[in-house]
């Protein structure tokens, strides 16, 4: 059975000249253990002061949790956490129940139902997925159970409840050969095993009758698990030269930015009457090149040349989007979103990791 992992981005393969490797890295599962312990308590739990009587919290179930997202959504929750309000309308009066697949393996429609039920489910967050794109083609029935099977599980318990299921997807639903951002309305045509089953598991959602919002993404990184980020702090403290794809363009993507949008979202319920697919990432466009040198620069790494590269140079099994960068003008218009550039969150991201080091 395979684990639940962090949701919906990629990073390409990287050279390292002097070693000749070009690693995928990917999301890890879920099981990895973060790069900083994350907070695990649950917020805005709801009790009238002085009675002992519970308010009219909602319970929001967390899915995928020990990911990327997962983690971001646990530190904001975490963050936010104030006293019990004094009427049960107040706002911030949510209950985060966050699972992985030790707690709850969303591929069972049994355990959906009866954790849904046992905890008066009103939201989910579904932050799980299979993300090995490499791996994927070699074995998409296993992608296919956690990004679709287990989604559609989700779907229908959440149309049983009448539960809002918000759901993580990702810009490899798309072709990738476009010049211009793109839409929630544009074609999608994967061209993998990867964004096959991720485009199935949004389907299966819109298939259900239950109210969503899908929120698709890219280029995902964090201080959490292993992404491009932290790959690229390692290689370019570590090696003399790097070699990096510079023709796949898109826009690196904080998952504490989605996080942040996500539970102010879910907050201020303002998912009613809103249900639809959405397009976040931060703003602005570079390649994975661009975005090594960006990394490499905040960091101080100084001493490791970094050089383009096409992507042809490293023969792959998977076609990865040669742009994927979506236009979010839904999302802020409807939500009222700011969206930080992409190099204002990479920067204040490191300084998190800086600050998280012994």
């Amino acid at each position: 059975m395979p684990n639940d992992k962090t949701a919906a981005a990629q990073a390409p393969a990287t050279a390292e000249k002097t070693a000749g490797a070009a690693p995928d890295t990917a999301a890890t599962t879920a099981k990895t253990a973060p790069a900083t312990t994350p907070p695990t308590a649950t917020a805005g739990s709801a009790t009238l002061p002085g009675t002992g009587r519970r308010t009219a919290a909602i319970t929001v179930l967390v899915t995928g949790a020990n990911g990327q997202l997962g983690n971001e959504m646990r530190r904001i929750a975490a963050t936010d956490a104030t006293t019990a309000p004094a009427v049960a309308t107040a706002p911030g009066n949510v209950r985060y129940l966050f699972t992985d697949v030790a707690e709850l393996d969303i591929t069972d429609p049994q355990a959906v139902r009866r954790t849904m039920r046992e905890n008066d489910v009103e939201v989910i967050v579904n932050c799980a997925a299979y993300t090995n794109v490499n791996k994927a083609e070699e074995d998409e029935a296993a992608a296919d159970l956690l990004n679709h099977r287990a989604v559609a599980n989700l779907a229908a318990a959440a149309r049983e409840r009448g539960a809002v299921l918000i759901h993580i997807s990702t810009d490899y639903v798309f072709r990738g050969d476009k010049s211009t951002p793109y839409a929630e309305d544009d074609p999608t045509d994967p061209t993998g095993a990867y964004g096959r089953t991720k485009l199935a598991g949004e389907r299966a959602i819109a298939e259900s009758g239950c109210r969503y919002l899908i929120f698709r993404t890219a280029w995902l990184y964090s201080e959490f698990g292993n992404n491009f980020l932290r790959t690229m702090l390692r290689l370019t403290a570590e090696r003399d030269s790097l070699s990096v794809v510079f023709d796949q363009v898109g826009t690196p993507t904080y998952a504490g930015d989605l996080a942040r949008a996500i539970f102010e979202i879910v907050q201020g319920r303002k998912y009613d009457g809103r249900e639809g697919v959405y397009h976040f990432s931060d703003e602005g466009v570079c390649s994975w090149y661009d975005f090594a040198r960006a990394i490499a620069g905040y960091a101080g790494h100084t001493g490791c040349d970094i050089g383009p590269c096409h992507s042809s140079e490293f023969p792959s099994k998977v076609r990865r989007p040669s742009f994927s960068v979506l236009d979010k003008t839904k999302v802020k218009q409807t939500f009222g979103i700011r969206i930080p550039h992409w190099t204002e969150s990479l920067k204040a991201c490191i300084e998190n990791l800086k600050n998280s080091e012994p």
